[in-house]
């Protein structure tokens, strides 16, 4: 075998497969491309490895015979050649052809191959190193490779190391070059193409440091069952009727956030939200709160501005988010351990998504971190100011209106188990009290009977524990139990809360991206209360309310999901003498 004949097809198989490759993804991605030179890998020993390259032994001139393809089949084998790449990623240059794994002194380009790469250092090999020397490769991956070659050669002569070059050699490139001429053209003129919509896509493009998130809800909901007329002691709810008071409702909630990253390790959020799901509570609706959704909310469906946050890292193990508006500490940095945490793709109640320690009926701006001591324990907190935290007058702002402070460790004693232990203080000026944003009774949400025109400024300290455990990968357990005191401001009176939960979690459950959910807790109760109404009773729940929750998400496709389920709440409001409700619930997302 010749050497001008491998030196004319094997050193342009080994650099012309990432030249065909790069234009085609290129072409399909929208890549830019400087030049075709620049598409073009031409290795040289002391150069950096290149993009993409692949090396093949069956083409090479003179060599053992191969046989004819079809069009057909050599479409199909640089689609596979594509593929494979992409797959494979960055080939790694070698200097000696013992560096290639699946190359033995016995096979039969051996020789040829050690000349190239020792010699002329063309050859490059799979980040693997490996040759795949058998692989079959396309004209224009030839021809790309032939061109790279004779840049190499004039590289070498221009170096004054020409006598590498032998003549036959030589005459061998250049007799290639002129039978891929077409191809060679033709290949340019792509990746020209490429540079021009490359150059249109980036004038015209929204930002480069900018990318939209897109979610919208679709819900078909309603509630069976006679409303809640009685409150935990017996009192009658005002404006209540013993009633099923709902219609079914369809109703939609969009969120389009925008995302923005200056370092590539930040994050600005921007979140444009609309709705106008009408929450299921209420003295005209279901007489409680226990009966809302996760996901409800009614602006009807004018646009605003929900979210504003900066996250940002101060080191490896300290995460900082700042929000200017709307602040959750579950949609910061705070860990809830529950896998139905999400709005749109979790638990379908308010109360199943997760402890309610981890709400504040506060939520203007603030800030939430976390620092990770180790894999095994991280610290946790943030600060959530009044909703008109921007308003300056008194009973509001920063520091002076409402607000939740909240503190929590993490433990992981192993991957499937984690643990936190949560403390948080709250406190209300008076107006719209709601220790318990809105997830139990009436009475344990504002247990001191505060109101707009008897304001009675309300603080409490919540602890509470929640776990996780993931017994597989499609089968998780936990739960969480919290445990409120609140107080009366400029007065002895204590309130006591509880409220807890279990759920069992099915991930993947039929298909990949699936959820299956089961959820039992009891939604907060006040259990204790020195606090006495003007009727004479104190505000206690004497019967306790239970939350029963099944849901099943099934995933259409990566951004459609669908998601029935039912949730049931036997005594409402603490009282066995209200009705069993019932809510059934189809919700369906879009993300994008």
């Amino acid at each position: 075998m010749a050497v001008p004949s491998l030196l004319g097809a094997t050193i342009a198989v080994s650099a012309i497969a990432a030249t065909s490759v790069a234009a085609n993804a290129a072409e399909t991605a929208t890549v830019s491309v400087s030049s075709v030179e620049a598409a073009e890998p031409v290795v040289e020993a002391s150069a950096a490895p290149v993009e993409t390259t692949t090396i093949a032994d069956a083409t090479i001139a003179n060599a053992a015979p191969a046989p004819t393809q079809s069009a057909t089949t050599a479409s199909a084998q640089e689609n596979e050649a594509t593929a494979d790449l992409a797959a494979t990623g960055i080939a790694g240059q070698v200097t000696s052809v013992s560096q290639l794994s699946d190359v033995q002194p016995t096979d039969w380009a051996f020789q040829a191959l050690q000349s190239l790469v020792e010699r002329y250092g063309c050859i490059v090999g799979y980040p693997d190193r490996t040759y795949r020397g058998n692989r079959a490769l396309t004209r224009y991956e030839f021809a790309a490779g032939l061109n790279a070659c004779m840049d190499r050669i004039n590289e070498l002569i221009a170096a004054g190391t020409a006598d590498l070059v032998k003549k036959e050699d030589l005459l061998a490139v250049q007799k290639l070059q002129e039978e891929f001429a077409a191809e060679l053209a033709t290949l340019r003129g792509r990746v020209d193409a490429v540079e021009a919509r490359t150059a249109t896509l980036e004038k015209q493009q929204f930002s480069t440091t900018t990318k939209l998130v897109g979610e919208a809800i679709f819900t078909i909901a309603d509630t069976f069952g006679d409303s809640a007329t009685r409150t935990g002691n017996g009192t009658l709810i005002p404006g209540t009727t013993e009633n099923d008071n709902t219609e079914t409702i369809f109703a939609d909630r969009v969120r389009l956030n925008l995302d923005s990253s200056f370092t590539g390790k930040d994050q600005l959020r921007i979140r444009l939200q609309a709705r106008n799901i009408t929450p299921f509570s209420g003295a005209a609706f279901t007489g409680t709160n226990e009966t809302r959704l996760g996901f409800d909310g009614n602006n009807s469906n004018s646009l605003e501005v929900s979210k504003v946050f900066y996250r940002f890292a101060l080191s490896n193990n300290f995460r900082l988010q700042v929000d200017a508006v709307g602040n959750e500490f579950y949609n910061g940095l705070v860990s809830t351990l529950s896998p139905f945490t999400s709005s749109g793709n979790g638990a379908l109640s308010r109360f199943g998504r997760f402890s309610p320690i981890y709400r504040s009926n506060a939520n203007g701006a603030g800030f939430t971190f976390e620092y990770k001591f180790s894999d095994f324990l991280a610290l946790q907190g943030g600060y959530i100011a009044d909703t008109l935290s921007n308003d300056p007058t008194p009973t509001n702002g920063l520091f002076n209106g409402a607000y939740t402070a909240l503190g929590q460790v993490v433990l992981k004693p192993s991957r499937a188990l984690e643990v936190a232990l949560t403390y948080a203080r709250s406190y209300y000026p008076g107006n719209e009290v709601n220790i318990t944003s809105s997830t139990g009774s009436g009475y344990a949400s504002n247990p001191f009977a505060s109101s707009a025109a008897i304001r009675r400024a309300t603080s409490s300290d919540a602890f509470g524990v929640q776990a996780q455990f993931r017994l597989s990968p499609k089968f998780i357990v936990g739960g969480w139990f919290g445990y409120t005191k609140a107080y009366q401001a400029g007065n002895a009176n204590e309130a006591d809360v509880l409220n807890g939960s279990v759920f069992l979690a099915f991930p993947d459950l039929g298909k990949k991206g699936n959820l299956g959910g089961i959820i039992v807790g009891i939604p907060p109760k006040v259990t204790g209360n020195d606090f006495i109404a003007a009727n004479g009773l104190r505000r206690i729940d004497d019967d306790t309310t239970y939350h029963v929750e099944a849901l099943y998400r099934y995933r259409v496709t990566n951004n459609i999901a669908i998601t029935p389920g039912v949730i049931v709440i036997f005594n409402p409001e603490g009282n066995n003498d209200n009705a069993t409700q019932y809510v059934g619930v189809i919700r369906t997302t879009f993300s994008f």
